[in-house]
C-alpha cells in the first residue's frame, strides 16, 4: 500500500505501473504467478525490492529473447550470506561446486517456469530454479560491481550513510 501510495500509476514520471494485489503474501514465485495475466506471454525481468545495485539492466535484452526458464544475475557473498546459492563455472549454472555465489535478486524470467504454480497459492521461487538448473533451462552471469542487500533496517541505514558521503 505504501510503494502504492508513493507511486500510484507512474504517470507522474512517464511510465505505466499496475499492480497484483496479495491479500496475503505469496511468496516470490506465488506472487510472480499471481502477477502473470498484467506479465504477458513473454519472458520478463522481476527485480528484488530490497537490493540497492548499479547493475546495468541493458544488457540483459539478450536474455528475454533466451528460451531458458531463468536466467540470473550472481553476485559474491554478502557477510550475510556466506554459503551461497548457485554455482557458475564459465557458463555452466549449478548447485553445487567450489565457489558457490549469491543470487543477485535480479532475475529474467519466462512465465512456463510458474507453470506448476496454482494462482493465489503460496510458492518459493528456489524450488523452481532448482528444477530449471537440473534441467538445463537456466543460465547465469556473474556480476561483480555495486550490489547490496538492504533487507533489514540496519542495511538501509548503513547503506544512507554511506551513500550521504559520497555526496558531500
Amino acid at each position: 500500500e505504501q510503494i502504492e501510495a508513493a507511486l500510484g500509476n507512474g504517470s507522474h514520471w512517464g511510465l505505466s505501473i499496475r499492480y497484483s494485489a496479495e491479500k496475503v503474501a505469496l511468496e516470490t514465485a506465488g506472487g510472480i504467478a499471481n502477477a502473470l495475466p498484467l506479465l504477458g506471454d513473454n519472458p520478463f525481468l522481476a527485480v528484488n525490492g530490497d537490493i540497492y545495485t548499479e547493475f546495468d539492466f541493458s544488457h540483459l535484452k539478450t536474455a528475454l529473447q533466451s528460451n531458458k526458464y531463468a536466467h540470473l544475475v550472481l553476485v559474491n557473498n554478502p557477510p550475510q550470506h556466506l554459503q551461497g546459492d548457485f554455482v557458475l563455472d564459465g557458463n555452466v549454472l549449478s548447485l553445487e561446486g567450489r565457489q558457490m555465489l549469491t543470487f543477485a535478486g535480479i532475475g529474467v524470467y519466462h512465465p512456463a517456469l510458474f507453470a506448476g504454480v496454482e494462482c493465489g497459492a503460496k510458492a518459493k521461487l528456489a524450488p523452481l530454479l532448482y528444477t530449471a538448473i537440473k534441467n538445463h533451462q537456466a543460465s547465469a552471469e556473474h556480476y561483480t560491481g555495486v550490489w547490496r542487500d538492504i533487507g533489514t533496517p540496519e542495511r538501509l541505514q548503513d547503506l544512507d550513510k554511506e551513500l550521504k558521503k559520497q555526496h558531500v
